[in-house]
């Protein structure tokens, strides 16, 4: 989540015209410059250490999709980052990651291959989330995990970011901010089951001055949530 670079129902609702390649571009020709706004960032160190606090072990090999640059996949030990911006994928690369390109819809991955996927600041990009979770599903092995990271629609933070895109913010032009319980839905309508959450980021983004520590659970007022999701059991 960036603060550079909700119509509350609005942000329920698929955003017309959205393709992919619009979403990519930006990221394609500004990789370099999105990728030093980490250096030295409170709000990477914040929800990194929210993905780094879930209380189970994440089986290998690990998928992010959506990975960008790599800052995020190479703390998480991610072995493969699967992007549609190959600028970014260079440095991913150079992060120690094999590098695909590729989009979450079109996994280039054989069913049961993964041992977790990871989905970061990338749902409110989607055009067609539940397409993604029904891939993610697929290539999700026996005890796999899909971890997601998400601006919860209605916390202040989601706020602020969809201001942003309605002032025409690059980087979130295309963004959709929807809230954790729509999210949930979504990955139950796919055959996906929430098993563990974290929430932090409870600053207002013009107080943002310190480190906080993420809490159990979820919390529409947080500003970044992670989700940890299975592929639900079916019946005997």
């Amino acid at each position: 989540m960036k603060t550079e670079p909700t119509d509350r129902e609005a942000a329920t609702r698929p955003q017309a015209g959205r393709d992919w390649r619009q979403v990519a571009r930006v990221y394609q020709e500004r990789a370099r410059q999105y990728d030093a706004w980490y250096e030295d960032s409170l709000l990477f160190a914040i929800e990194l250490e929210a993905l780094l606090a879930i209380g189970e072990e994440l089986p290998r090999p690990r998928l992010e999709i959506g990975a960008g640059p790599g800052r995020f996949g190479a703390r998480l030990g991610v072995d493969v980052a699967l992007d549609p911006a190959p600028a970014a994928l260079q440095l991913a690369r150079q992060r120690g990651m094999m590098a695909v390109v590729g989009i979450g819809e079109e996994l280039p991955i054989r069913s049961r291959q993964i041992g977790t996927v990871f989905l970061l600041f990338t749902l409110c990009f989607l055009a067609d989330p539940r397409q993604v979770f029904r891939e993610c599903a697929r290539v999700l092995g026996p005890g796999g995990r899909l971890v997601t990271g998400l601006v919860p629609g209605l916390s202040a933070w989601g706020e602020l970011l969809t201001r942003k895109k309605h002032q025409g913010n690059p980087y979130y032009r295309y963004a959709e901010f929807r809230t954790i319980a729509r999210w949930t839905e979504m990955l139950a309508e796919c055959g996906l089951e929430v098993t563990d959450a974290r929430s932090t980021l409870f600053q207002a983004p013009e107080k943002l001055q310190r480190h906080e520590k993420p809490r159990h659970g979820t919390d529409e007022r947080a500003g970044f949530c992670v989700l940890v999701a299975r592929v639900k059991e079916t019946a005997p």
